[in-house]
């Protein structure tokens, strides 16, 4: 199978870092992008600032591939997603040419000749994998390797507290009422004096709430309510100051100046189980039947998912909560861990039964909330050298990463005197909370 090539599932940040460590390896890669450009998930939120900076976003093998078409790194700053775009991304894809399709959907892999259940010569064939092109053509392909590196952005997490749409809630997204991006700036705008709802704890519900705020602040009559499920504040909002990637810690900082303020209104320990729709409003009702003001608009960012659907086929050792290599999930599991102490992982961690296929990036997190850039270039540095056969750099680390300064278990989730060092711990009913900033 020596002539055939490394198959990369999408062609974002981490596929396209494997792209360049592949040729750099003197292997053929092949990255297939779903969407019509090169790291189209990225451009869905191209107007979000990250905060990881440039240092932290750019792969060295990718660097090494772009210093001779006289592209220079860029050093300084926080970068937008449209800036990482193109600035970095998009010549990346560029430099790597032909080995890179857009409009190319992977819709399945399994091995030439044999289903699932087959075991005699599995590792000996190749992988097959199916692809479905946005002309309408298919095709099957033959791969040595199988790197799936396609994310998780496709299937965002529903509003319901039980991990499944709330009632309701499809018939509020064909409304128009509900989304799952972040709002763009002129979206933001078209709130004012209107009722949103943000739902979600994570990063990008911070990032939305501090927009929103901003909003709140210069528009009176302008109202927002910052949506979370579990009782108790401290893990909403970061680890601030105490984080290790200072514009992430600074998310956390800004919401809760919003919520200080009184510009943005929290509600904690509400678990949603129906949105009604009437009069061209949501109303969000929790599991004990408490509702809030109708909104506007609501804006689910409960996190997201892997799709394993085109992997069906394959056979893969994942943990049973998170969906995550079974290697890697007690280091990222927010049920267990805490305070940023997450390793970097390689190949030996992202391996599964099926040889040579290896889940890399947001995916190999499954539903997992920590990833950043650099950990995935860390993940394709070392699987592409595994498949080289250079098992040693494979299992070097090369990446130590930053603490965020949070405990981020969820083990209070309903037991608020459960929480270690104060990091949760509240009611578990719904609570509308005022809270004062610190000293700091």
């Amino acid at each position: 199978m020596s002539d055939l090539p490394v198959v990369v599932v999408g062609g974002g940040p981490q596929g396209l870092a494997a792209g360049a460590y592949l040729l750099e390896r003197g292997l053929t890669p092949l990255v297939l992008e779903a969407g019509p450009s090169p790291a189209h998930a990225v451009s869905q939120w191209a107007h979000v600032r990250l905060f990881s900076g440039w240092n932290e976003l750019v792969d060295p093998a990718a660097a090494r591939l772009l210093e001779p078409t006289g592209w220079t790194a860029p050093t300084e700053g926080y970068p937008t997603g449209g800036e990482w775009i193109e600035s970095y991304l998009a010549p990346l894809a560029s430099a790597l040419g032909d080995v890179v399709r857009v409009g190319a959907r992977v819709t399945g892999v399994s091995r030439k000749g044999r289903d699932r259940l087959v075991d005699a010569g599995r590792d000996e064939q190749p992988f097959t994998v199916h692809v479905a092109y946005a002309d309408g053509r298919e095709e099957r392909i033959d791969a040595r390797a199988v790197i799936d590196a396609s994310g998780t952005w496709t299937a965002p997490n529903p509003a319901g507290a039980d991990g499944l749409p709330a009632l309701g809630e499809r018939a509020a997204v064909e409304a128009g009422l509900v989304t799952y991006l972040p709002p763009t700036p002129e979206q933001v705008e078209q709130f004012a004096g209107k009722h949103v709802a943000v739902v979600g704890a994570g990063h990008s519900a911070m990032t939305a709430v501090i927009q929103l705020g901003a909003l709140a602040e210069a528009h009176p009559g302008t109202r927002i309510s910052w949506v979370v499920r579990r009782g108790g504040t401290g893990i909403s909002f970061g680890g601030g100051a105490a984080d290790e990637l200072p514009q992430r810690g600074a998310l956390g900082l800004g919401a809760k100046a919003a919520v200080d303020k009184g510009f943005v209104e929290l509600v904690t320990g509400f678990r949603t189980d129906r949105i009604t729709v009437a009069d061209g409003r949501s109303v969000l009702t929790d599991e004990n039947g408490v509702e809030l003001a109708p909104a506007d608009y609501v804006v689910v960012l409960t996190g997201f998912r892997p799709d394993l659907s085109f992997l069906s086929e394959m056979r893969l050792e994942l943990d049973a909560t998170l969906q995550a290599p079974v290697r890697i999930a007690a280091e990222v599991d927010p049920n267990l861990h805490s305070c940023g102490d997450v390793r970097a992982t390689g190949a030996a961690d992202l391996a599964h039964p099926e040889k040579d296929l290896y889940l890399v990036g947001m995916k190999s997190y499954g539903r997992a909330p920590t990833f950043l850039a650099m950990t995935g270039y860390e993940q394709v540095r070392s699987v592409t050298a595994a498949l080289a056969g250079d098992h040693e750099a494979a299992a070097r680390v090369e990446l130590v990463l930053p603490d965020t300064g949070v405990c981020g278990g969820s083990g209070a989730f309903d037991d608020p005197e459960a929480a270690s060092g104060g990091c949760c711990g509240a009611p578990a009913s719904p609570q509308i909370v005022e809270l004062t900033v610190g000293a700091r």
